[in-house]
């Protein structure tokens, strides 16, 4: 099966994406940007960091940046975030490993381009699109315009 990338939004090709909630929504990033989803830690927190940063934690010797999607996005509410979900460093050029704190991871699904429209407003960067399901819409993010990657 062919991937896309997540700054493609998958036009052309079917690609797979890990759903997850913040808040009362849901939102999506390529599989191929994820590494592993790990269980919330004890994080440390880092001192005069930017207000989207929870703190670092030790991911098998490799120190990490958490942070905060939720302050990243926008979105209030939700239960305690309970996951991170870490990202491959390659994703984060110049930033070394990074995890998104979220609510629930949901799955990973293939996702048609055919049901991903353009992503409205000025946040065109980070959101690349949104998916189009049966019931609701999933918002498809891309990390790498988030970290600057």
């Amino acid at each position: 099966m062919a991937s896309s990338t997540a700054t493609g939004a998958g036009r052309g090709r079917t690609g797979q994406v890990l759903e997850f909630a913040l808040g009362e929504e849901a939102y999506c990033v390529s599989i191929d940007c994820v590494t592993e989803i790990v269980d919330v830690g004890e994080l440390t927190e880092v001192p005069n960091a930017p207000r989207h940063v929870e703190g670092v934690m030790d991911l098998r010797g490799r120190t990490t940046s958490v942070v905060s999607p939720k302050v990243i996005f926008g979105v209030d509410g939700g239960s305690e975030e309970r996951r991170i979900v870490v990202f491959d460093p390659d994703v984060v050029e110049d930033q070394g490993a990074v995890g998104w704190l979220v609510d629930e991871v949901a799955r990973v699904v293939s996702v048609d381009p055919g049901n991903v429209d353009e992503a409205p407003g000025e946040e065109a960067d980070a959101v690349v699109g949104v998916v189009k399901r049966e019931d609701d819409l999933v918002i498809r993010v891309d990390p790498r315009a988030v970290h600057g990657g």
